[in-house]
């Protein structure tokens, strides 16, 4: 049987997202394996792998005013992978510039999707 072919265009910002929830997710792997760590990484998995589904719902939305909401629901996620990614401290050294690459790549999705719901 023939795989289906998509006649969506290639979408930059989906492939950033689903790029930025597999780069926390590695992240995640690589962290002390304490009460605090294992429950902060559930959140910042979740949170993370919420902006790009929620994107991709956007792109699927029936209206402006759908698009702008799940928009604003991808901005929230974002803002909230920012929020756990800072509270990961007293990292090993290794994992400090991992972590800030995290919060800088969460804070320019933030922007993005603020700048999208702007326009509208």
């Amino acid at each position: 049987m023939d795989a289906k072919v998509s006649n969506r265009p290639k979408n930059d910002l989906e492939e950033r997202t689903a790029r930025f929830a597999k780069n926390v997710r590695a992240f995640v792997r690589k962290l002390p394996k304490s009460v605090i760590y294992i429950e902060d990484g559930r959140q910042v998995v979740r949170s993370s792998g919420s902006v790009g589904a929620n994107y991709i719902e956007a792109n699927e939305s029936l209206s402006k005013k759908d698009f702008v909401m799940r928009a604003k629901i991808c901005r929230k996620e974002a803002k909230e992978s920012r929020y756990w990614l800072q509270m990961f401290e007293n990292l090993p050294s290794e994992l400090v510039g991992e972590r800030d690459k995290l919060i800088q790549e969460s804070t320019e999705l933030l922007r993005i999707f603020s700048a999208m719901i702007a326009k509208f």
